[in-house]
Parts: C-alpha cells; structure tokens; sequence
C-alpha cells in the first residue's frame, strides 16, 4: 500500500466520483486526475463561477472529460439538503470524496449558528454524506489532517462560546472527520452494506487553506515550499483512498515521509481517541441532534 502516487490511479472509466471543493487546491488535483483516467467527476462546490472555471482547467487538459456541478454549501444544512436532493436525483455515484474544509479562519457561524470550522468541516459533512450515503456504491472518502493527532472535542463548547482559538478548533475539528471515518465504517459494516468509509490527509500542503495563517508563517512559505507537498502531491492519499486496489474500510492513508508531513502516500496513523469507539458513538448522535439528520445506520 505504500508508495502510492498519480501515477498509480488505474483507469476510472464507467465510474462516477463526487469531490466535494473541488474547484482548488487538493479537491482540483483530485478531480482533474480522475478526469484524466475516465471518470464521470461531478464537482460539488459552493461557488458556481469557480467551479466552472475550474472544468474548464481541467477540460483544457483533458479533451472530453466528462464533468458535472452541483451547488454545496457545507456551512449552510438548509442548501446541503437541497444538495444532496439535486445528487440522489442524478446517476448513482460510486465514490463520494469528502475533501472541502475551512482552517483557522477568524471567529464565525455558519448559517444555522455553529461554529465555522466544526460546522463546516465535520456537521456539514456528516450532514452531507448522511443525506446521500445510501446512494454511494462503493467508498466514501473522508479528509482529516495531522492535526488531529492535537485535538479534542469539548462536547459542552462546541460553538466556542466560551473562547475561540482557531487552531484549537481546527484541531478538533479534524479529530471529529477522522473519529466520524472510523464509526462510519464500523456502522456500514454492520448494516451489510458493501459502501466502505476510508481516511486520507495530505500531510502539509500548500493550498488556499493556508490564507489564514499568520502574516509571519505565509511569508515564510517560499522558503517551505521544498519540505511541503504541493497540492497535486497532497491529493495522493485522497486519490488512494478513492481508487486504491488494496484499501479496505477503516484505512487511514498518508504521506509516507517524515512525519507524515509529504511525499507519497501509504498507511497513516491515527490517535487513539480517533479510534475510540465510544467517542465516535457519541459524536453521532450529537451530530444527529445538531444537524436533524439521521443517515439510518
């Protein structure tokens, strides 16, 4: 499983993939390589006029590829709704990769009042992937990053009321993707269904994501750029996770260098909280109290 890079993604065509941010960074990289390999790639984004620039990149590089938009808005559960109804509504899709996510932006609500990162990042894709799952076919792709390795859940704080840290956040945020990816699976698998849920992050990849950093940190980044993976390099584990002959429910995929911090991708590791079985039942139903949605597994 080791060793995994865009040139290991095997031909794709006949197969549908929803990538969620898909118009920048990883989610871009992740499509355009599908594309590539004959994927149906149906790019989920929140912004119409950049998605379409973005399939007209990814046209220009490869003739004919075969592309679609649907609108999401992961910080608004009322459009998510209308997003996943636009996509059961369409052909089913056989891998959903779950890959848009906001970092340490300044203090913020989504549109039902939760805090932008959990809001975004985890119940908008819980919400999102709930919504939709049971017309997922074959994996669902979830992202999580290094970050999570820090983080922490504060059940009784999840809208920071009580005090806001953007790294903190994000920290938790991630732990909740990864611990989500783990209880996903463990119910699919005792549901009988074939769909799979798998892990990946991309080490420390130069994307937009980056935009909010520190004056200080962004203006070291050229100097940086050498020890991080670029976003093209960043997908590999998002890429494995989707197409990987070998990846089994419950993987968690990743840059295989120092830390995990870049280079190719194969088997990650994940905390010990991320694959607590009782954290991950009590943030589902958590997450099914906050968002109302209740994927049925």
């Amino acid at each position: 499983m080791s060793g995994f890079t865009a040139e290991h993604v095997s031909a794709q065509t006949g197969r549908r993939f929803l990538v969620t941010g898909a118009n920048a960074g990883i989610g871009f990289e992740v499509a355009r390589i599908l594309a590539a390999r004959g994927a149906a790639v149906v790019l989920a984004c929140r912004d119409a006029a950049r998605a379409e620039a973005a399939m007209a990149r990814i046209a220009d590089d490869v003739p004919g590829a075969d592309l679609s938009f649907v609108r999401l808005d992961l910080a608004d559960l009322d459009q998510v709704r209308e997003a996943a109804a636009a996509v059961r509504a369409g052909p089913r899709i056989d891998v959903l990769v779950n890959n848009a996510g906001v970092m340490i932006p300044p203090r913020s609500l989504t549109a039902q009042g939760f805090e932008l990162q959990f809001g975004v990042n985890h119940l908008g894709t819980f919400a999102f992937t709930g919504l939709i799952h049971g017309h997922v076919d074959d994996r669902i792709v979830v992202t999580a990053s290094l970050a999570h390795k820090s983080g922490a859940i504060d059940f009784s704080d999840l809208d920071a009321r009580r005090g806001y840290h953007g790294w903190s956040r994000y920290q938790a945020s991630k732990l909740a993707n990864l611990s989500y990816m783990f209880e996903l699976d463990r119910r699919l698998g005792a549901a009988g269904r074939a769909t799979q849920a798998i892990g990946a992050h991309p080490g420390v990849a130069l994307t937009e994501l980056t935009r909010h950093l520190p004056w200080p940190l962004r203006s070291m980044t050229p100097l940086a750029t050498p020890f991080f993976n670029s976003a093209a390099q960043g997908a590999w584990p998002t890429l494995q996770a989707a197409t990987g002959a070998h990846v089994q429910g419950g993987d968690y995929l990743g840059p295989q260098g120092l830390g995990e911090i870049s280079g190719a991708s194969g088997p990650a590791r994940a905390t010990k909280a991320a694959r607590d079985p009782k954290l991950g039942r009590e943030l589902w139903e958590r997450s099914v109290d906050l968002t109302g949605v209740d994927p049925g597994i």
